[in-house]
C-alpha cells in the first residue's frame, strides 16, 4: 500500500485568535480551498505531554498513562516530571500502525516529547549531560547515535539556552526547523513529527493580549512558512496543529503553601532550606499549568482535602475519583483528586513560606528535580544588578571546573501573564489542526482523541 509523505509541524501555542495579519505564510496555508481548519478541544490537562500522547495514540489519558508533564509515582515516593522515556506512553503510536500497512514505513521524531528509545527510524531530543561534579553540558540525543553529530556538523550545535529558561527565544525554532530539513534531504522518512515552541515563551510571559507578542508571531509565522514551501517542493503533505491555547491570567495559586498550613506537607529545614518529603506527606499537590494532580496519603482526609480545594480562591472545579473516568483521567498516576484552576488563574508548586528557605533549585532553571511545573524561569530577577553579567562569571567558573549555582531565576509567580491547561471556554482559544483534511468541516470542533484518526487517513492516502 502507498503512503503519503507527511509532516505534523506543531506549532506550539497557536489558536484560531492569534492567525492573521501578523502570520500571513499561516493564513495563506489556512485559506487555501482543499484545506480546512478545526478547533480542537483539547484534552484535560490541555498540557504538552498529555496533548501529544493523545494525538499519537488516539487515546484519552486513561489509555496512554500520560496524566500529565509530571506526576507522583507512589512506588518510589517521589514526583516524575519531563520524563523521555517513549515506555512510558502505554498505547500503539500512530507510525507503529501505519506500518503495518508498509513494513518499510519510517518516521523522524524531531523534539516531540517522549522520544527515547522509542520506535521511531530517526530522533534527535534535547538531552543534558549532568556530570558528577555537578556541572550540566547542553546536548541532544539522536537515533541513530550518529544522526546528532551529522545534524550538527551541518547546522550547528543546538542553542539549547534558547529552548527553555530566561534567553529562550526564536533561535531554538530556527534550528530545529533547519535540522527537520536536513533529515528530510538525507533520509526521506515517510512521516516526520515537528517540534516549534517559540510562541509558548512570550505567551507566558507577557499574554496574548499584549501587542508585542505580534513580534513572536512574525517570527514563528516565518519559520513556518520556510518550512512549508520546503516540504510542499518535495510534495510532501503538510499539517499544522497545536497543543493548546494560552490564555490571560493574573492569579497564583500556592496549593502546597495551603496543604502547609494545614500541616499536611511534611517539610524539613535542612541546611537552612525547606525540604519536601513527598512520601511522607499527607496531602499535596503536583502543579501544572492550570492543572493539579493532588496526592493524599492519607484517605482518612480525603473529603477534608477535597473541602479546602473546593473554597480555595482560583480553583474552579475538583475532580473527584467518581468523576476521574468520564474526564479520561482514570489511571494509577493521576492524583486522588485533581484540581482545576478558573480562567484567570494557574497553580504554583510553591511550598516554603519564606523567600529566605526556599530550596536551591527554586532560583534555577531545573525541570525535573521541581515538584510541578515552573513558569517562572522564564524570568531573570528583576532584583539582581547586571544578571547577564552574573550568569557570564558563572559560566566563566564552570568552563574553569568550579561548581556554579546558576541562582538567577525570580520567586515572584505574579510574573506570569499567561497559562492553559484548562480547556478554554472560547473556541478561539483552542489548538487547531489544519491540513487537507475533508470529513473536517472548515471550522469546526474535534475532539483531541479524534485528531489521530484524521492523522491517520491522511497519512494512509497515497499521492
Amino acid at each position: 500500500m502507498s503512503l503519503s509523505p507527511t509532516v505534523i509541524i506543531n506549532v506550539v501555542g497557536l489558536t484560531p485568535s492569534l492567525i492573521g495579519e501578523h502570520t500571513p505564510h499561516i493564513a495563506e496555508f489556512v485559506a487555501r480551498k482543499e484545506h480546512n481548519m478545526g478547533h480542537i478541544e483539547p484534552v484535560l490537562p490541555a498540557v504538552t505531554c498529555t496533548a501529544q500522547a493523545t494525538y499519537l495514540t488516539g487515546k484519552l489519558p486513561s489509555g496512554h498513562g500520560i496524566v500529565g508533564n509530571g506526576w507522583y509515582d507512589r512506588t518510589y515516593a517521589e514526583h516524575r516530571f519531563w520524563k523521555q522515556s517513549n515506555h512510558l506512553v502505554e498505547a500503539p503510536k500512530i507510525w507503529e500502525l501505519l506500518r503495518e500497512n508498509d513494513p518499510d514505513y519510517t518516521c523522524a521524531n524531531l523534539f516531540w516529547w517522549f522520544n527515547m528509545y522509542s520506535s521511531v527510524d530517526y530522533s534527535i531530543t534535547p538531552r543534558p549531560i549532568y556530570l558528577a561534579d555537578g556541572r550540566k553540558v547542553f546536548g541532544v540525543a539522536s537515533q541513530p547515535e550518529y544522526l546528532a553529530k551529522e545534524v550538527c556538523d551541518e547546522v550547528g550545535k543546538f542553542p539549547f539556552h534558547t529552548f527553555w529558561g530566561p534567553m529562550s527565544n526564536i533561535e531554538s525554532s530556527r534550528w530545529i526547523a533547519q535540522v527537520s530539513k536536513e533529515v528530510e534531504l538525507k533520509h526521506d522518512p515517510g512521516l516526520t513529527l515537528i517540534y516549534l515552541p517559540h510562541l509558548d515563551y512570550n505567551l507566558q510571559r507577557i499574554g496574548p493580549n499584549n501587542p508585542y507578542i505580534f513580534d513572536d508571531l512574525c517570527l514563528i509565522d516565518a519559520v513556518v512558512g520556510d518550512l512549508i514551501r520546503f516540504y510542499e517542493a518535495r510534495e510532501v503533505k503538510v499539517v499544522l496543529l497545536s497543543e493548546y491555547g494560552i490564555t490571560e491570567v493574573d492569579r497564583p495559586v500556592h496549593l502546597n503553601r495551603i496543604f502547609r498550613e494545614k500541616g499536611w506537607l511534611a517539610v524539613k529545614r535542612e541546611l537552612k532550606r525547606d525540604t519536601l518529603d513527598l512520601g511522607a506527606s499527607q496531602a499535596f499537590a503536583i502543579a501544572d499549568h492550570q492543572v493539579a494532580h493532588v496526592y493524599v496519603n492519607n484517605p482518612d482526609i480525603l473529603d477534608e482535602v477535597r473541602g479546602v480545594l473546593t473554597a480555595t480562591a482560583g480553583v474552579d472545579e475538583v475532580i473527584g475519583p467518581s468523576m476521574k473516568n468520564y474526564y479520561g483521567l482514570e489511571h494509577e498516576n493521576s492524583g486522588d483528586l485533581i484540581a482545576i484552576a478558573d480562567k484567570h488563574s494557574w497553580f504554583t508548586y510553591y511550598f516554603w513560606e519564606d523567600d529566605r528557605y526556599a530550596p536551591d533549585y527554586a532560583r534555577t532553571v531545573d525541570i525535573h528535580r521541581k515538584p510541578g511545573y515552573d513558569p517562572v524561569e522564564l524570568f531573570l530577577d528583576p532584583k539582581l544588578r547586571s544578571p547577564k553579567l552574573k550568569m557570564g562569571f558563572k559560566k566563566l567558573r564552570s568552563l574553569l571546573g568550579f561548581r556554579n549555582l546558576y541562582d538567577v531565576i525570580p520567586l515572584d509567580a505574579s510574573l506570569i501573564r499567561g497559562s492553559h491547561g484548562r480547556v478554554p471556554e472560547d473556541k478561539n482559544d483552542r489548538p487547531v489542526l489544519i491540513g487537507e483534511f475533508p470529513a473536517l468541516k472548515d471550522g469546526s470542533d474535534i475532539r483531541a482523541t479524534d485528531v489521530f484518526e484524521q492523522l491517520f487517513h491522511l497519512c494512509s492516502r497515497g499521492n
